[in-house]
């Protein structure tokens, strides 16, 4: 008994303190980051509403468009933009409804843009690449004055050599021709050569000296190394390629005179230079605008992370 009351005092009277209650602390706001987001999300904004509002303007009636100018909502909801676009109207029909009854041969002009986008494509990203490699590996006299030449074009205005080249096309006898689009954009191009040569330059050279040294020439070497091992970049300059050779306007303009060799950027301009009425059929002009946007926007958000990684990748800044 006495034991236990001595243990119950010494407990007692034990100075070591107990554990202490939990407290929850609130988090910290971090501002910075909100206010980041608050950016981010207004810049989103701004780049969609564009889209949008070709959306909102080709479902619309143009009749209706100019009275109800600042609705954010399709005034009038129709599809007769789109009709209109695909040839699915007829002219009574597209005048009633304030198009212009001119026809659009949407499917020419767009398989025009796609045969001069892919021939520009498949050619420049070709001997560019073939440039790059011999740039970047094979040794010879002037290598650097002539890529200097190469980099120093991408400083002369393109519409400088819009004459000359016109000249060019028209003593060839390719006027009015999906060729004579293309041949000014076939070949190499100064940008997609720096490109590729800067991620050559990123691989290792001991590679291609065991390729050598198993008895491979230089251009097997090319086609069965380096190639299979610069897909991203080539695919991201392929990319870049395609979308410029698609929204080219004023080359297409000055080569091409006919439906025949019309590609998709020049129509939508003969067709918003239309005045139906007194003014542009807008739902339609949007409603093809919108069409022919809808691949490259499609394109581009499927490969933005492979641009984005590539870029970085071969050092440019």
């Amino acid at each position: 008994m006495t034991q236990l009351s001595q243990s119950s005092r010494t407990v007692a009277d034990d100075p070591t303190p107990g554990p202490a209650p939990s407290t929850r602390t609130r988090p910290r706001i971090r501002w910075g980051k909100i206010i980041a987001w608050i950016v981010m999300v207004v810049l989103l904004v701004i780049t969609i509403f564009p889209f949008y509002w070709m959306l909102r303007t080709s479902l619309s009636s143009n009749s209706a468009l100019a009275a109800n100018a600042s609705s954010l909502l399709p005034v009038d909801f129709s599809w007769g933009g789109f009709q209109r676009v695909f040839g699915l109207q007829s002219i009574d029909d597209a005048i009633a409804d304030g198009g212009s009854g001119a026809q659009l041969d949407f499917w020419r002009y767009l398989v025009n843009s796609v045969v001069v986008a892919t021939g520009i494509t498949v050619c420049q990203v070709f001997f560019s690449a073939m440039a790059a490699y011999a740039f970047s590996r094979l040794r010879w006299r002037g290598r650097n004055l002539v890529f200097g030449a190469f980099l120093l074009s991408l400083m002369v205005p393109v519409i400088f050599t819009l004459l000359p080249n016109f000249l060019l096309i028209k003593e060839l006898g390719l006027i009015d021709t999906l060729l004579g689009i293309m041949l000014p954009s076939l070949f190499m191009a100064p940008f997609a050569i720096f490109f590729l040569r800067q991620f050559f330059l990123n691989v290792p050279i001991e590679v291609e000296e065991a390729a050598l040294v198993d008895g491979a020439s230089k251009v097997r070497v090319f086609f069965n190394v380096i190639v299979p091992m610069s897909v991203a970049p080539i695919a991201t300059i392929s990319i870049l390629t395609y979308m410029t050779a698609w929204n080219d306007y004023f080359w297409p303009l000055m080569v091409s005179y006919t439906d025949e060799s019309r590609v998709m950027t020049v129509a939508l301009g003969s067709f918003a230079a239309q005045s139906p009425q007194g003014g542009p059929d807008w739902a339609g002009l949007m409603a093809a605008t919108l069409v022919a946007a809808t691949p490259m926007v499609i394109l581009f958000a499927c490969f933005a992370q492979k641009i984005v990684n590539s870029i970085g990748f071969s050092g440019i800044k």
